[in-house]
């Protein structure tokens, strides 16, 4: 229990600093390269840590499929589904869940849970050290 507490606690400060990073690239950072594609990485490591703080134990198919909910929340983008939704005047959610599709997005959530599994993977060994 006290393993899980101390976990959780690793997860929720990893979550709240990559948010942060998330946040402060979104507001202040307009260039070509960091908030299109490094964006887009670290958002699936946000979606990973908060899970994370929920089910801290181990779950080796979790940014897979973190993955998967990248994906489908993409592709609901090509349908405009803020639009479906009566959305598109909410400037939060329309944020949130964005509104334009692109392939390279689905790239970018690939090489961040690719990120996620050897952080995993690099993890485990150091626990068994």
């Amino acid at each position: 229990m006290k393993c899980n507490i101390k976990l959780r606690t690793r997860y929720i400060i990893a979550f709240v600093l990559f948010l942060i990073m998330e946040i402060l690239i979104a507001e202040f950072i307009h260039d070509n390269f960091i908030r299109p594609y490094v964006g887009d990485v670290l958002v699936v490591v946000v979606i990973y840590c908060f899970i994370r703080i929920i089910i801290p134990e181990k779950f080796s198919w979790l940014p897979f499929a973190v993955f998967i909910f990248a994906v489908t929340v993409e592709c609901l983008q090509y349908f405009d589904i803020v639009s479906m939704l009566g959305l598109r005047h909410n400037m939060f959610l329309r944020i949130l869940i964005g509104s334009t599709f692109d392939v390279k997005d689905i790239i970018c959530y690939g090489v961040g849970c690719v990120l996620l599994c050897l952080a995993e993977l690099l993890f485990r060994k150091q626990k068994k050290i």
